[in-house]
């Protein structure tokens, strides 16, 4: 029972840098990129990752390629998340589930990758993870979701299904599925 993960690298990250001259998912956490250390968490646990680029993000998809993922490009990524996810699941459809994560989450433990991976392989239909109450990402969807993941539309990405599906909440302990880089100072200062 194949779980094909899939991440989300086609935002442009605007209110990291409204100008559009730094790219968030590439700047850097230690040694990687924070799009790179995404990935590492999550090649860590599942054997096929397939991350979605916009047009344009060559240096992106450059550093993806390297680790090992598989990279499509998202020609509709400027419309919404949701444009994004679809086009991921429609390119690996041919799986049993997909574990869906943001490129700006480098934080999240390849622990929680893993809980997320045997829910969706014991049955569950959604899988959540929850830090202290409060749900996060990265979600994992099997294929029952197919229907529903193919025909998503604007910047919500998958939260109607959330809202409208039972989902099966995982406690975990990694505050790591609540944070994001979504500003300069999301970063760790240089040393």
């Amino acid at each position: 029972m194949s779980i094909c993960g899939i991440l989300l690298a086609a935002g442009r990250g605007k209110r990291f840098d409204p100008s559009g001259q730094r790219n968030k998912l590439l700047q850097t956490l230690g040694d990687d990129a924070v799009v790179v250390r995404s990935a590492r968490h999550m090649l860590a646990v599942l054997p096929r990752v397939v991350a979605v680029v916009r047009p344009g993000a060559d240096a992106v998809a450059a550093q993806l390629l390297a680790l090992g993922c598989e990279v499509t490009t998202c020609p509709l990524a400027d419309t919404g998340m949701a444009a994004s996810l679809a086009h991921a699941v429609g390119y690996a459809r041919d799986t049993y589930g997909w574990i869906v994560a943001l490129g700006d989450m480098p934080h999240v433990q390849p622990s929680t990758i893993q809980s997320l991976k045997t829910a969706l392989e014991q049955g569950a239909g959604i899988a959540a993870p929850m830090y202290r109450g409060r749900r996060g990402n990265p979600v994992g969807f099997s294929r029952q979701y197919l229907p529903q993941l193919l025909a998503l539309e604007g910047d919500q990405g998958a939260r109607g299904i959330l809202k409208h599906s039972a989902v099966t909440e995982l406690e975990v302990d990694d505050s790591g599925i609540l944070q994001d880089i979504d500003t300069p100072a999301d970063l760790p200062p240089k040393d």
